[in-house]
């Protein structure tokens, strides 16, 4: 006999746990069903970055030069795997196709609402009993070590002006007297006020602590292989743990999205996207506002006693292998910036690699199917997952419910590359 419940949310991350969320606020019986641990996947070691300042979408102008310099150097920021793989491809023409400026027009005021939103729900969480998961509203920090970063990084705050967001270019003395206890070495930099942090895995742990103690019921080994469907309709969704039956089925699987889709004959076009971090323990000369070293792309996030540095894209498939070569260019670029912060001279506390879902325009898939009535998609937030998750499950929930969804989704519609 299938377990019954009224809402099955697959997956357990930060976007499936803020689904379940919403949607036990508006009554619903939820299951979430995870593969592994609640968290395990990219919503554990990311950033813990809430970032509006992060408006304008992956695939942009200007992107396209910059990555096919990148593309084939294993030490670079963004790096392609040479590999016979058709998806790949279509992936990667559909980025090419993307990188427009009409489609970064379109794309920036919907990223902005929905980081924005996120932001004001985040405070509603911390706000709840049992939820301390260190939400720190300090801004954003971007460090340019060369002059033509520092024109960049000032042309991308112009954007970001220009749709009403908070965006101060600084000089490099301003830079050093915003962080007075790090010396940095750098031509200049961005602030942006709007951003915030927090510490991932503790959201994690709370809201699922939040969650169980109100009836919500987590399923973690629970690994989803099948499907059971009537017509145009989901019955029951068959897993290692049994069969599990609801009216409703939300699919916020992250990168392993793609691959459950296909069990029922449906595309989605996405690329698992690799990124690392290195967490130690924070030494007495750490920044307080967490930073990103422009030219680098990588994020410096102080979380309580622990320092984080986190960047790179791989895109290598499901390769979940440790590059040596990726860690070593990630510990190379932080002295580059803060000469007293030696990676290798901290004390490790864990190096982490993890699977970003990522679609070719960089929005995610957010919405119902054409093809089944009560199957949801909530997947392919790229590196945007934490600073995306609690807007998305709000939505689900609002979708699901008939309300009329906070923001227009027309953008983010689950057949656009089918």
């Amino acid at each position: 006999m299938a377990h019954q419940s009224d809402v099955l949310v697959i997956g357990g991350g930060v976007i499936g746990l803020c689904c379940a969320y919403f949607l036990a606020q508006r009554g619903y019986r939820v299951t979430v069903l995870e593969k592994a641990r609640l968290g395990s996947g990219c919503s554990y070691g990311n950033a813990g970055l809430i970032v509006p300042s992060h408006s304008v979408p992956l695939a942009a102008p200007g992107v396209l030069g910059k990555g096919l310099r990148w593309l084939l150097n294993p030490e670079s920021p963004l790096y392609l795997k040479p590999r016979l793989d058709g998806q790949l491809w279509a992936w990667l023409w559909r980025f090419c196709r993307a990188c427009t400026a009409r489609h970064r027009q379109r794309a920036m005021p919907l990223l902005r609402d929905l980081h924005l939103a996120s932001l004001r729900l985040y405070s509603e969480l911390a706000a709840l009993e049992g939820m301390d998961f260190g939400l720190a509203q300090r801004g954003l920090l971007t460090v340019c070590r060369t002059p033509q970063g520092f024109a960049a990084a000032r042309e991308e705050a112009h954007l970001l002006q220009g749709i009403g967001l908070e965006a101060h270019p600084l000089s490099a003395a301003e830079v050093q007297q915003h962080e007075p206890r790090v010396a940095f070495r750098t031509v200049g930099g961005v602030f942006y006020p709007q951003d915030a942090h927090l510490d991932p895995a503790r959201f994690v742990q709370a809201l699922a602590r939040h969650l169980a103690a109100r009836g919500v019921a987590l399923q973690e080994a629970t690994e989803v292989f099948g499907f059971d469907t009537v017509g145009s309709r989901l019955t029951r969704v068959k897993t290692t743990r049994g069969d599990f039956a609801a009216e409703e089925v939300v699919l916020a699987g992250g990168a392993w999205s793609p691959q459950l889709a296909r069990l029922l004959d449906l595309r989605l076009l996405m690329q698992p996207g690799k990124g690392y971090s290195l967490t130690v323990r924070r030494p007495p000369a750490a920044p307080r506002t967490p930073l990103m070293l422009a030219e680098a792309r990588v994020a410096v996030t102080p979380m309580d006693n622990v320092l984080r540095f986190a960047g790179t894209l791989e895109l290598a498939g499901f390769d979940f292998s440790l590059s040596r070569r990726r860690l070593a260019a990630i510990c190379r670029a932080v002295p580059a910036y803060m000469p007293a912060l030696v990676v290798e001279r901290l004390a490790l506390v864990e190096i982490w690699r993890g699977w970003r879902p990522c679609t070719p325009d960089g929005l995610p898939y957010l919405g119902r199917t054409r093809r089944y009535a009560n199957l949801t998609i909530a997947t392919g937030h790229a590196m945007l997952g934490v600073s995306l998750g609690p807007i998305t499950g709000l939505l689900v929930a609002q979708l699901l419910s008939g309300e009329a969804p906070a923001v227009d989704l027309t953008l983010l519609r689950v057949e656009r590359f089918a």
